[in-house]
């Protein structure tokens, strides 16, 4: 699940290019309706502020420019973690479902219909569906969301910047571009990061067969 979440994350930058401009459109408008009807409904209506806010946002961002710097990802990482969040809690409290996993599959596969292109959804959905009944999860938490959706929109632009025309990092404060020596740095970063994260696995697994013990 933290997998899928990743993947449509490092999807998402890239709805700053004009020709998915119909689809910020749609996404604007979807933000509306949801924010109208849970408004008459008497029901939180934040989420779909959200939803436009995002629509917003790609509209008026040049490509690789505010949803390709290190501002843009955390915006759009917080962003869509709320519309996920807010709408696990909306589910919760409005219906008789209660098996948090499931919820969060379905609401990560709505969240796949706004993100991906159809070529994309046609092997994301069955691959996605079939993991949910082979993978043993623990269960997810806000925390994991939050992370999962930041790495994937972090490793697009750290792709990025591995292009001749690199990426303005801290736009919209600065027009300074990085190239392939950040891309290699957040690399080996990222790298370190998980290593220490999961040094007492690591550890352990040492301990187990290369100690013998």
């Amino acid at each position: 699940m933290l997998i899928a979440l990743t993947f449509i994350g490092a999807n998402i930058p890239d709805f700053d290019h004009k020709f998915k401009k119909d689809n910020v459109y749609k996404l604007i408008i979807l933000g509306l309706i949801i924010f109208i009807s849970l408004y008459i409904l008497k029901l939180p209506y934040y989420i779909g502020l959200i939803i436009v806010f995002l629509g917003v946002t790609f509209y008026f961002s040049e490509h690789r420019s505010f949803t390709h710097s290190i501002f843009g990802v955390l915006t759009l990482t917080s962003a869509v973690s709320l519309v996920l969040i807010w709408g696990y809690e909306l589910i919760i409290s409005t219906t008789i479902l209660s098996n948090s996993y499931m919820i969060f599959a379905i609401l990560i596969a709505l969240l796949s219909f706004l993100f991906l292109n159809k070529k994309l959804l046609m092997v994301f959905l069955p691959i996605f569906f079939v993991s949910l009944f082979l993978i043993d999860v623990s269960d997810v938490t806000y925390v994991h969301i939050f992370l999962a959706l930041f790495l994937g929109l972090f490793s697009h632009i750290v792709l990025d910047s591995f292009t001749p025309a690199g990426i303005k990092i801290f736009a919209p404060i600065s027009s300074k571009k990085v190239h392939k020596n950040f891309a290699l740095l957040s690399i080996f970063v990222i790298i370190l990061i998980a290593i220490f994260y999961n040094a007492p696995v690591l550890f352990n697994l040492f301990e187990q067969y290369a100690l013998g013990s």
